[in-house]
C-alpha cells in the first residue's frame, strides 16, 4: 500500500514554470519564488509536509552549467536526513541533462529527487505547471512499507514518471514533452499513480556520498551524409579535448570510407575517448552486428549500448571528473551506474 506522510523539500531554480511575460517587452523572465505561491495557491495545503529552498537568482535552463548541478547536489545533500524526499523545479530545455547528471552525483541515493517543470508559464491560464508540480510533491512523498517508493532521480511531467536519465525533450509543442525511448516509464500518472515497482531502483546503502567533479573537455560529433574530411579533423584535434559522444547511424554504424576510420584511429591512439551512441531515438548500439561497425570496434571506439545523448555526455563528463581512465573508464562507461543503460546480459542476449 502506497501512503503520503512526509517532508518534502522543493529546490526552486527558475525556468519557464517560474516565468512571467515581460509587460514592456513580452519576453519571459524569472519571477521570484514567493510570487510563484501566488499563482499556485494550491501549495498551501503542502505548507506543514514542504519546505522550500530557492536559488538566490533563479535561471533560465539554457543557462544551466556544471555549477548549477553541484548547487542542486549541495543542497541536496546539506538537507538529506532532513527530508524524505526532493523535487527541483527546473526549465525543460536542459532538464534531461541535469537530471541525468545529478543520477551519477548521488551516489547510493535511497529517497527521491523528482525534477519537474513546465511548458507554459505559471502565469498563464492553461500552465501544465500546477499539475505538474503538486504531482510531483505527491510522489515524492510516497512511501511503500516505511520506504520512499521512488529512491532514484526522475522526471515528472504530464502522465509519465520517467527515470531521469533515460529521458529526452522530444517536443517544444506538447505538453507530454519528454520521452524515455529504452525505458517504460516508472509510474503512469491519472486518477490514480501506478506505480511499476518491478523498474525502480533499489539500493542497500543508507550513507549517501555526492560526487561533484566534472571534467568538461568533451565534446559531440554527429554523423551526417558528406560531412568532410576537414571538418572531422577539426573536432578531433580540438586543443584539450579528452572524449566525444559519436552519434552514429542505426546501430552503431559509419561510413566505410578509410579516411574516417583512420581519423578516429588516429584519434583513439592519441588518447581521446570516443563513445559511439545511436542517432535513433529508440534502440542499441552493436558494434560489428554490421559492417560499417565492425572497424569501429577494431580500431576501439566504445559502444554506448542504449544510452540517450543526454546521459551519454553527462557520465563522460562525469567519469573524467573522477580521473578515470584507460581500461577502468571503458568498463564504467559499459557498465550501469544508475540504470541509465541496458546491457546484453540484462536481456538474456
Amino acid at each position: 500500500m502506497v501512503t503520503t506522510s512526509s517532508k518534502t523539500l522543493l529546490i526552486y531554480t527558475g525556468g519557464t514554470i517560474g516565468m512571467l511575460e515581460d509587460a514592456a517587452t513580452g519576453s519571459l523572465i524569472p519571477l521570484n519564488f514567493s510570487e510563484l505561491e501566488k499563482y499556485i495557491p494550491e501549495l498551501m495545503r503542502f505548507s506543514k509536509s514542504m519546505d522550500v529552498v530557492a536559488f538566490e537568482k533563479p535561471i533560465d535552463s539554457s543557462d544551466v552549467n556544471i555549477q548549477t548541478w553541484v548547487s542542486i547536489a549541495e543542497i541536496i545533500e546539506k538537507n538529506y536526513d532532513q527530508y524524505s524526499g526532493f523535487v527541483v523545479l527546473h526549465g525543460t530545455d536542459t532538464m534531461a541533462y541535469s537530471a541525468s547528471a545529478l543520477s551519477f552525483m548521488l551516489q547510493n541515493l535511497t529517497k527521491p529527487v523528482i525534477f519537474t517543470g513546465s511548458q507554459l508559464p505559471i502565469g498563464r491560464l492553461r500552465t501544465d505547471g500546477k499539475e505538474n508540480l503538486i504531482t510531483a510533491i505527491e510522489i515524492a512523498g510516497a512511501r511503500r512499507n516505511g520506504e520512499p517508493v521512488i529512491q532514484e532521480v526522475a522526471v515528472l511531467f504530464e502522465s509519465k514518471l520517467l527515470r531521469g536519465n533515460r529521458t529526452h525533450k522530444y517536443s517544444t509543442e506538447n505538453f507530454d514533452a519528454f520521452d524515455s525511448p529504452n525505458y517504460d516509464e516508472l509510474a503512469e500518472i491519472g486518477i490514480h499513480i501506478i506505480y511499476s515497482h518491478q523498474r525502480l531502483l533499489r539500493n542497500n546503502s543508507k550513507e549517501l556520498k555526492v560526487l561533484k567533479e566534472f571534467d568538461n573537455r568533451v565534446g559531440i560529433l554527429k554523423l551526417f551524409p558528406g560531412m568532410s574530411p576537414a571538418f572531422v579533423q577539426s573536432i578531433l584535434t580540438s586543443p584539450q579535448l579528452k572524449a566525444i559522444v559519436f552519434e552514429t547511424y542505426g546501430s552503431g554504424n559509419a561510413p566505410k570510407e578509410g579516411w574516417l576510420v583512420e581519423a578516429l584511429r588516429s584519434a583513439i591512439e592519441r588518447g581521446l575517448v570516443i563513445l559511439n551512441i545511436t542517432q535513433c531515438s529508440k534502440g542499441f548500439v552493436e558494434q560489428g552486428l554490421y559492417d560499417t561497425s565492425a572497424a569501429l570496434q577494431r580500431i576501439g571506439v566504445i559502444g554506448g549500448a542504449d544510452m540517450t545523448t543526454e546521459a551519454a555526455l553527462t557520465k563522460l563528463m562525469f567519469l573524467l571528473g573522477q580521473n578515470y581512465s584507460g581500461d577502468t573508464l571503458k568498463e564504467k562507461l559499459t557498465t550501469p551506474m544508475a540504470g541509465e543503460l541496458t546491457t546484453f546480459s540484462s536481456l538474456g542476449v
